[in-house]
């Protein structure tokens, strides 16, 4: 089998794009999520267009990991749950992927004691996965193929649960916290791979960052106790100081395109 990181020069091939749609490519209506018998996420609504970067947004712990795992069905969820026109709040987890649904966790989540070429082989879900984009994205990847990812930095990490999702041709990409806990060149690099997967998939983002909302997002849907208080333009949100304070624990002096959401409140 052909390893998905190769050192010769890559062939030009990309992610397969579709017509842009008037209708979401994601909506979400009235969805319940539990853990443990627990309710953390309460009655949300919200749709992702067919294009571009909506960013899930909110303070630590208001239920946004919890969102994306819930339209996934890794969680216990009621509610409905539309993707490319079809429901599937009653289909398992790897139904949904199958669909097209391309998945980057919160915690990266590697194989620690595989390879990076191992971790990508093992994501390959097309025929011809879009090894040259992973490879021009991630050039790190490509000298550091054999090395177990176990080994990574947790930036290195980082861009194989990001490569493992592009490799194959999805129709959406739920992203969540990928910035997290990286040093400023790391956030940089993944930020840019991030906007270059937005140009032929659109993405679901869970982040903090708000430079990096800034530099990306189109919309914004900000949850706050579970529940869906703001959605709107990116710019709407942002250049709005009250709405900052308001919404994410930002207070209107600070400039928010660089600045962390209620970084100081526990998750």
């Amino acid at each position: 089998m052909t390893d998905p990181i190769r050192t010769e020069s890559p062939r030009t091939e990309s992610i397969r794009t579709e017509p842009a749609r008037t209708e979401p490519i994601l909506r979400v209506r009235n969805l319940y999520g539990r853990i443990a018998g627990q309710q953390v996420v309460e009655d949300v609504s919200f749709d992702v267009p067919g294009t571009g970067v909506t960013a899930l947004l909110g303070r630590n712990g208001v239920g946004k990991t919890s969102t994306i795992r819930s339209i996934l069905g890794l969680i216990e969820r009621t509610g409905e749950v539309t993707f490319a026109g079809s429901r599937v709040d009653r289909l398992p987890t790897h139904r949904i992927v199958q669909r097209g649904v391309g998945y980057v966790p919160e915690d990266r989540e590697v194989f620690a004691k595989l390879t990076v070429t191992e971790n990508l082989r093992l994501a390959e879900r097309d025929a011809h996965p879009n090894r040259a984009l992973v490879e021009a994205l991630f050039p790190d990847l490509v000298q550091r193929r054999a090395q177990l990812a176990g080994t990574l930095s947790g930036g290195q990490q980082q861009m194989v649960s990001l490569a493992r999702a592009l490799l194959n041709t999805n129709r959406l990409l739920l992203v969540d916290e990928p910035t997290k806990g990286l040093s400023p060149k790391i956030v940089g690099e993944v930020t840019e791979a991030l906007l270059a997967a937005a140009a032929t998939v659109p993405i679901l983002l869970v982040e903090q960052n708000l430079q990096v909302i800034r530099r990306l997002a189109d919309r914004v849907v900000v949850l706050s106790g579970g529940r869906v208080v703001f959605t709107g333009d990116a710019a709407d949100l942002l250049d709005d100081p009250e709405l900052i304070q308001r919404y994410l624990g930002v207070h209107s002096g600070a400039d928010p395109a660089d600045t962390t959401t209620d970084a100081a409140v526990p998750a």
